[in-house]
């Protein structure tokens, strides 16, 4: 690769990086390409972006992106890394963690959601543990639904008691 070729690469990492909030990386070492592709079959299935990228090129992105919080991912960059975009904070940790059913690859070695870090592979459980943004809505609506629907059965309820007693 020559350094325009890098320089172009790092520059692309830069944009992505400065344009995404959940961002992951994993280790897929180890893995035959057999697994790595079902892995990328099922991320992609989740409109989830997978790309194994060089550990420097991937450094330097993150040294010049927007937000210096991403600084921390660096300690993590050992190893083969694939990097991980996605719009829905839990959806790499619950593939990841489905996927390692039948294999201990791949390895969560850190993550960026939201503005928090999480490193290390045991951070996994956590990660999956993130509800959504729809699912949040969910809950709050589902919250907000409930003292009303309450009320409205006390109302019910009140006026078939009075038609009884009449």
């Amino acid at each position: 690769m020559t350094k325009t070729e890098k320089t172009q690469v790092i520059e692309q990492l830069v944009e992505k990086l400065n344009a995404n909030n959940k961002i992951y990386l994993a280790d897929c070492s180890s893995l035959t390409v057999e697994k790595v592709n079902a892995f990328r079959k099922q991320c992609f299935e989740k409109h989830i972006s997978v790309t194994v990228i060089k550990n420097t090129l991937l450094k330097k992105a993150i040294e010049k992106a927007n937000d210096s919080k991403l600084a921390e991912l660096i300690p993590a960059l050992k190893g083969e890394t694939a990097l991980i975009f996605t719009d829905i904070s839990n959806a790499p940790a619950k593939i990841i963690k489905d996927f390692r059913k039948n294999d201990k690859k791949p390895a969560l070695k850190a993550a960026y959601v939201e503005e928090m870090i999480f490193i290390g592979d045991e951070q996994l459980d956590a990660l999956v543990g993130l509800k959504s943004k729809n699912e949040l809505i969910g809950e709050v609506i589902g919250l907000l639904q409930s003292p009303i629907q309450r009320v409205l059965g006390a109302l019910e309820n009140k006026g078939g008691n009075e038609d009884v007693a009449a």
